[in-house]
């Protein structure tokens, strides 16, 4: 009692304590999803410029996307698509308000005319396109169908969109021009010419120094345009597959093996044991596969050349009745049996002509009934029997097979193993003499006169019934693997994630550079769930974390966590250390040389004196050393007879000697490689456009956020 009091007395304090800490549990919550005004931000997939796009909307359009895509991308991929359409969108349309473009209805009305010209629904009496159909059809739709409607009015829209930003490019592309100065510059690039001698000192006769940390950040500062990124992350992981192991595979060979024998099965029902046939001695092979094997039973002849080459000796000489294996192939367990033997050939070359009547999907416009048709087709084969050389102009006159009567009802080379062999035309070509003329019906479009003209030599063809199981880990393996995977997790947690894969023999395998919207992962394909982790605000360089996957488990480490900017010294060293250490090489060749002579300064690095003639500076191309335009360029600017001072190309150093310059010869006018270069820059508007309107905005990219 004495402690009921106490509590009633201190009620209101502990009243006051349970509401500061939910109140804490809710701001927390608050906080960590972006403030008081994260139901707004859950609605904002992106903004532009301060104008949100809608996520809803944004969802839709992913999915329309998928949709039409017929299921060919991942959903990342339809993600970005929709994403670069939908931003490109709301940068033109700011743009479009700056300027004050507008489309009026009449220009949507040309469009309309030019996409629906053809449509029988907007055509009148003339054959003409007649706008008053298109809007008496608009405003039914609108009366009985609000979707089709909608879905009407967002045509309109695109229509009106796509009308502006032409009106824009064009805006652009009017203020876009080379001038004859201009194409003056373009053809001497193209035709003033160099010949001169050049001694080549290549960088890789020079070792490799070592390039400081400090060296490449100083670089960075330097550059920092070319090396600005956007939020990366860097990982390492383990992968563990899920495979059978050598005690799976051997169960599933032993259950293919008592498969072939017969067996004693226990029936619940008669309660006694049942004697069953195994796959060796049944008859109902398609039965016996649909109730016991992994693989579909397929029902066609093949040749010796359409098997498996490892075991394709061993099935072709198997007689009717006769089985191989088991043996291992394609994940599977096989045995394989041949059910049926005949001598065919495994091509011919053959023609036809179709009879067919009145009825039939390709008779609409005959007269001839089935009877009628069959007589025809009767006396036709009469006549090509007696002269087989009249059967071009039979067919022209009277096949309805529209494929091959212009030209002589030629059918080509058919081959056996590609073709459908449950057809009677088919069965007919491989089986009738070669040169014989026969008929067969096709009971829905006619009657066809078939010619086999060639075949190859008859061989063996049969057909193979194959029982397989598929080697799959069993639950014991798998069980075994998780708890493995479990432990490396919680010692890579506890320890070093390297070392504690060599100890235990595992495959280390570090991946740099992840970006936001990546999806793909070299050595395990696309594994969206992990990048997503990766870029988690709860996720911190050092975590680890085990992913499931449709092969088997991922364990992956988070080994850097890197920030939009600049990169990292350690980003950015296989860019930049090269670079350094070729212009280190540079020095160290340039201070070797002591001479102007090229005679000279060969000799002394052990090089030759090469010559290039006829090089211009649209192609600044030096042979033996691939494009050096720094080096041409140079070269341009000497006189004749003049040596330059070396000169650190791409490839190596070069001193240069100009034995020859010849200036393209004057034109009268200079207007068609002006207008070249105007075509040139006006391909390049679209593009260019887009990528300084991106750079010049603010944008805000929550994608991942949802995706």
């Amino acid at each position: 009692m004495a402690v009921l009091n106490k509590i009633r007395e201190r009620s209101v304090f502990l009243i006051i304590i349970i509401a500061l800490a939910l109140f804490s549990f809710v701001l927390a919550d608050v906080i960590r999803n972006g403030g008081f005004s994260s139901q707004k931000s859950q609605n904002v997939i992106a903004t532009v410029n301060d104008e949100p796009i809608d996520r809803e909307e944004f969802a839709r359009q992913v999915e329309s996307y998928q949709r039409n895509s017929r299921g060919n991308i991942t959903t990342t991929q339809a993600v970005n698509q929709v994403w670069n359409s939908m931003l490109n969108q709301a940068l033109l349309k700011e743009e479009f308000e700056k300027l004050g473009i507008e489309v009026g209805q009449e220009q949507i009305n040309n469009v309309l005319r030019q996409q629906f010209a053809g449509n029988p629904n907007f055509t009148n009496e003339a054959g003409m396109f007649d706008i008053n159909l298109m809007r008496e059809y608009i405003a039914n739709l609108k009366a009985t169908s609000p979707e089709a409607y909608s879905q009407w009015i967002d045509v309109e829209e695109n229509i009106a969109e796509q009308a502006k930003a032409n009106i824009y490019y064009n805006m652009v592309r009017a203020g876009i021009g080379a001038t004859n100065l201009e194409g003056k510059q373009a053809y001497k690039l193209e035709n003033d010419k160099v010949d001169f001698k050049f001694v080549y000192l290549p960088y890789d006769t020079v070792e490799d120094e070592e390039i400081s940390k400090s060296e490449i950040k100083d670089y960075i500062n330097k550059h920092k345009k070319q090396y600005e990124t956007e939020a990366t992350r860097n990982i390492q992981y383990v992968f563990f597959e899920e495979s059978a192991s050598k005690e799976d595979e051997q169960a599933v060979e032993e259950n293919v093996t008592r498969l072939l024998q017969q067996r004693e099965v226990y029936n619940e029902v008669s309660k006694m044991n049942d004697t069953l046939k195994g796959f060796k001695d049944v008859e109902n092979n398609e039965a016996f596969l649909v109730e016991n094997s992994d693989l579909p039973y397929q029902e066609r002849f093949m040749f010796k050349t359409d098997l498996p080459a490892e075991n394709a000796n061993n099935i072709s000489n198997l007689n009717q009745g006769e089985t191989f294996g088991p043996y291992k192939e394609g994940g599977f367990y096989k045995v394989s049996k041949v059910t049926a033997v005949k001598q065919i050939p495994d091509s011919v070359k053959a023609k036809d002509i179709l009879i067919s009547y009145q009825g039939t999907p390709v008779g609409q416009e005959l007269t001839r009934t089935k009877e009628e048709a069959k007589q025809l087709a009767d006396s036709l084969v009469e006549v090509l029997n007696n002269d087989t050389s009249k059967f071009g102009e039979i067919a022209a006159n009277y096949s309805s097979d529209t494929s091959t009567k212009d030209n002589g009802g030629d059918l080509g080379w058919i081959t056996y193993s590609q073709v459908s062999q449950d057809s009677d035309v088919i069965d007919f070509l491989f089986t009738q003499d070669e040169g014989k003329v026969g008929i067969v019906e096709d009971e829905e479009i006619g009657y066809y006169i078939l010619l086999p003209e060639e075949q190859t030599e008859a061989k063996k063809a049969f057909k193979v019934a194959t029982l397989g199981k598929e080697i799959e880990p069993s639950e014991t393996t798998q069980n075994r693997l998780f708890t493995e995977v479990t432990k490396f997790e919680i010692a890579s947690g506890e320890g070093d994630f390297v070392k504690q894969a060599e100890e235990k023999g595992y495959e280390t395998k570090p991946v740099k550079s992840i970006k936001n919207m990546q999806e793909n992962i070299p050595g395990i394909g696309n594994q969206r769930q992990i990048v997503q982790w990766t870029f988690s605000e709860e996720t911190k360089a050092g975590d680890i974390k085990r992913f499931d996957t449709p092969n088997g488990y991922v364990v992956v480490q988070v080994t850097a966590v890197n920030k939009k900017g600049l990169m990292s010294v350690e980003e950015a060293s296989p860019k930049v250390t090269p670079v350094l250490r070729r212009e280190k090489k540079a020095e160290k060749i340039k201070a070797e040389i002591n001479s102007s002579s090229l005679a000279e300064i060969a000799s002394s690095q052990n090089a030759s004196v090469q010559t290039a003639n006829a090089v211009t500076r649209k192609n600044p191309t030096i042979p033996g050393a691939s494009r050096e335009p720094k080096v041409v360029g140079a070269a341009f600017a000497l006189e004749t007879g003049e040596t330059s001072k070396p000169i650190a190309g791409r490839k190596g150093v070069y001193v240069v000697e100009v034995t020859n310059k010849t200036e393209a010869p004057e034109l009268g006018s200079y207007a068609t490689f002006a207008k070249q270069e105007t075509q040139a820059s006006n391909a390049r508007v679209t593009q260019r456009l887009t990528e300084s309107l991106k750079n010049s905005a603010e944008i805000e990219d929550n994608r991942a956020n949802f995706y």
